[in-house]
Parts: C-alpha cells; structure tokens; sequence
C-alpha cells in the first residue's frame, strides 16, 4: 500500500514536469517568431490587473538620483612599501616578522625591525675598500702638499728670474751708462739677433754730456794715461835739451845726458803704451764687455721666459697629479659610502605604523603560492613588505566602459562592506584611470574596465584591506524631472516608444530620454504629467505605422 501511493505521488509530480518542459518550448517559440517579425495577433498583448485592466504608471514630476554601483576591494590609499635596496646577485633574508603583525607607532619611534638581511659580504669588501680607501686619502694628501710646494717653488724661481734680469740691466747700465744702455736696448730690441755696434756706443760715451759708466771712466783713465805719458815725455825731451847744452860747455858730465836720455826713452815706450792700451780696449775689452752683458741680460730674459714655462708645467703635473690623487679618493669615498649604505640598507625598520602585508601577498606581479620567508634571496628594487595606513581607506573597483563616462574625481558615493552590510561608509571618487585595465583586457579582450579609486571618509579600524565591497557613486540628482520606469521604454524600428493607455487601446507614442537610473529613466518630450504610461509594452507590434509622429519628442 505505501509503496502504491508512492508510485502514485511520483505520477503525479512527472506530469507537471513535463508541462512545464512544454511551456518551456513554447516560449521559446514564441520569442523566436518575434525577433523574426511575425505577428502572433493582431492585437498587441498587454499586460493586466486582476480586474482586466491594463497595468499603467502615472508620467510624474520627481527628483531623480543617477548612480553607478560596482564591487571592489578595500585598499589602503596610502601605505609605505619596505623595498631591497641593496645591490647584487640576491640578499639572503635571516629575518622577518611575521605577516599580520600589527606596527604601533611606539614600534615605529622605536625603530623596530621588519626585515633583515645577510651583510657579512658587503661588510667583507667593506673592509677591503677602506683599506684602498686610506691609501687613497694619503696621496691625495701628498698631492695637496705637492701643488702647495710646487707654488711656492714657483714662485721663488720666478723671483730668482725676475732678479737676474734686473741684475743683467743693472750691469749693462753700470757698463755704458743708463743712457747708452736704453740706446743700446732700443737698437738691438727691433731685432733680437742684432750686435752692439762699438763706434756709435763710443761715440755716445766720448760725448761730454752722456752719463758716465764703467766703460767711460776706463775710457777716461787711459786717455789721461797717454795724455800723462806724453807730458812726462814733453818734459824728458826739456830736460835732455838742456843737459846736452850743459855738456857742450862743460858743465854737465855725460853721464847725466845718459840718464836724460833713457828717461825720454822710457817716457816714450810708456806713451806707446798708454796709446796701444786704450786702442786695445776700444778694439777688444769694450766690445767683449759690452756683449757680455748685453748677452747676460738677453739670456736673463730668456730664463725668465723660461721659468714661466718651467712653473706652468710643473704647476699643471702639481695640479694633474692633484686631480687624479681627487678622482682616486672621492672614486673610493663613494665607494666606502656606498657600501655603508647598503649594510645599513640590510637591517629595515619600521616605516610607519599598520599592519604588516608581505610583498608576495600585495603584489599580484609577484604573487606566489608560499610566502616570503627566512633563506629567501630578494633582489634590488623587491618588495619585501608593505605596510598600508589604516587611517585612510578606501576601495579599488573596476567600472564599465558604459558607465565610466559618468565616473568623475570628487564625486560623493556610499560603501557598503560584505563583512558590515548593516553600516554604510561615505566616500569620495578620488581618482579615475584614464586608459582601461590592460590586465582586464589580457584576460577578457571584449570587456574593457577603468580602475576607480574611491576614499572612505573618517578612521574605521575594523576594516581591513582585502575585504569586498559594494560602492554607490552618485552621479547625478535631478529635481523636478518628468519620469517614467525604465520598463515602459521599449525600442521599435530605432525609436524609443511608450504606448499611452486610452480608452481605444495603447497609443505608441515616441519620447525622448535623458538620465536614468536601474529604477527610472526621464522623459525630454514626448509625454506629459498625468498621462499614463502602459508599465508592460507591448511585446509584439505588426508595424511602425501606429506609431505617433506628431507630438513632442520627435
């Protein structure tokens, strides 16, 4: 018996499926003969209440609100990444804190650290380099006391120069006089191979009025020696004369004629001499002299010449040398600082307060089935650890390319979390990308999606990043706008149309949309208040004939 009946509920129960299965087809059908244009009747069906008549909706005045509604994720607006920046083949990590660690400000103040790495390396060849480094420091100390020395080396040669020019000048002047000298100077200064020419120099001096020099005062010491010469001679000869006289009379013996006469002899030679002396001093002595320091004083010249070169040289070798000991240092100090810098850059503290989000976690680039963790090598540029701002929250989304047009930054909008629905968040558009995902658009080519950061207004610790949310934006509140729902728009033949109930039936009327929202769309023109509106349009329609071209909206 029982299981008779039970047979007999299954018999029962079937043939509604299978009814249902027929219905099912049937609506198929039915909607495969609309899109092909047939006519099931001749009167469009509409949609009724319970007592026959058609369903409408009242054409109002009203405000209406536009809003954009998405799901995202919450996502810290701002956070503070802790990023590798030692450089290398890969760090070894030989500590970590634990993902999920919650940072205080005191940890922060404290100087917690977050992450560290192996720098027995980099302290290795930190070593070394200050070993080069001290060398390097002292020849670019020696060289700094080398260009010093070399300057004040410079400048005693070229003093030394400087005087034995002045010297040579005040030789050749003490020689011919300081007026001969300048005219000597002159002359040969036109053309530095040119020679002094002796008779216009002896010339100058023989003249009473040039100055005297050492040259003129020999000049004047040998002519007075031929001038006394022949006086003593003149006065001999006297003297001979009259010691002869004296002996033809027998007063004078002949031997002091003897002695006169060797005295006018050696008077004489003494003449010849004075006179072959100072002829030999005008020929030779004076030209030799002359030269010699007029030479003296030309080489002075062209040693102070030189020593200007020699110093220049000497000072640019100092100056290269200084330069190049400079390069050699600083090449070394900021190697020295470099790699200071990188053991410091081993031992990461705590930037800034929040909670602890790996990079592995964070970032989908690298993202990766098992967490970062210790004996993991990380490279420069890595992400090792993130740490978002709790006090500022907000939510990532994804809005259509249909709707995105719509999505501007300062908008207000309202979220609402998965783990909170009860509680709504104000919040603010604060960015919107300017080209669509191109993650998106590697996965699904036909959907194009633009990024939208919104912020949430106020501090909300108990939302955390990652958790789903659903957010509001409202892009627009119209007032006093004509409305209809969305429904009682239906498109025919490329025109939006609204059938209007009338005692003979619906009337087709076409109307011009502005906003609307997923609840109600507004008219332009078209319709008027208190007109009404079938809620369900037709759902088949032989022609566009019926439809109303005459009034507003056209």
């Amino acid at each position: 018996m029982t299981e008779q009946k039970s047979g007999f509920q299954q018999q029962r129960l079937s043939r509604p499926v299978r009814s249902k299965r027929r219905w099912g087809w049937l609506v198929l059908v039915i909607a495969a003969l609309t899109a092909s244009g047939f006519v099931m009747s001749r009167r469009p069906a509409v949609a009724t209440d319970k007592n026959g008549k058609p369903a409408t909706f009242v054409v109002r005045k009203d405000d209406l609100t536009i809003t954009v509604v998405e799901s995202g994720q919450i996502k810290a607006q701002q956070s503070t990444d802790v990023i590798c920046e030692v450089e290398g083949s890969g760090m070894e990590i030989i500590n970590i804190v634990p993902e999920g660690t919650l940072i205080t400000l005191e940890d922060v103040e404290g100087g917690k650290i977050v992450c560290e790495l192996n720098a027995s390396g980099l302290q290795d060849n930190l070593n070394q380099e200050q070993v080069v480094f001290s060398n390097a420091k002292a020849s670019y100390t020696e060289a700094q006391e080398g260009l010093l020395i070399q300057r004040k080396q410079n400048e005693s040669d070229l003093a030394a120069a400087e005087q034995a020019v002045q010297f040579g000048l005040m030789d050749l002047s003490k020689h011919l006089g300081e007026g001969v000298a300048r005219k000597l100077l002159e002359d040969v200064g036109r053309d530095p191979n040119a020679t002094a020419d002796v008779a216009t120099l002896l010339a100058l001096l023989e003249d009473p009025a040039s100055e005297g020099g050492a040259a003129k005062q020999k000049l004047k010491e040998l002519e007075d020696a031929i001038v006394l010469a022949k006086a003593k001679l003149t006065q001999a000869d006297q003297e001979l004369t009259s010691s002869k006289k004296l002996r033809d009379a027998n007063y004078a013996p002949e031997i002091e004629v003897r002695q006169k006469e060797l005295a006018v002899q050696s008077y004489k030679i003494q003449s010849e001499q004075a006179a072959d002396t100072l002829d030999l001093y005008k020929r030779y002595d004076f030209p030799k002299e002359t030269r010699k320091f007029l030479n003296a004083y030309r080489e002075a010249i062209r040693e102070l010449d030189r020593t200007h070169a020699r110093n220049r040289s000497r000072l640019a070798q100092a100056q290269a040398k200084l330069d190049s000991a400079r390069a050699s240092y600083e090449l070394h100090e900021a190697r020295v600082a470099k790699l200071q810098r990188q053991i410091s850059g081993c031992i990461m503290r705590a930037p800034s307060p929040g909670i602890v989000i790996y990079g592995t976690s964070a970032d989908w680039r690298q993202r990766r089935d098992d967490p970062i963790e210790i004996g993991d090598i990380v490279h420069k540029g890595q992400k090792i650890l993130t740490i978002p701002n709790s006090g500022l929250m907000g939510v990532e989304l994804s809005v259509h390319e249909a709707s995105v047009d719509k999505v501007k930054a300062g908008q207000q909008a309202k979220v609402t979390v998965e783990a909170f629905p009860d509680r709504g968040f104000v919040a603010k558009v604060s960015s919107v990308a300017p080209l669509p995902d191109p993650q998106q658009g590697w996965l699904d080519p036909g959907v194009k999606v633009y990024t939208t950061h919104v912020v949430i207004e106020g501090t909300h610790d108990f939302i955390k990043p990652g958790m789903s949310a659903k957010v509001e934006i409202l892009v627009d509140e119209l007032h006093d706008a004509t409305i209809v729902p969305v429904q009682v728009v239906a498109n025919r033949d490329g025109k939006k149309i609204c059938y209007v109930h009338s005692p003979n039936g619906p009337q087709p009327r076409v109307v011009e949309t502005g906003a609307f929202n997923d609840v109600f769309v507004q008219i332009l023109s078209g319709l008027e208040v208190g007109e009404e509106v079938l809620l369900s349009p037709p759902r088949l329609l032989s022609t566009a004939a019926n439809v109303k071209t005459d009034g507003a909206g056209k």
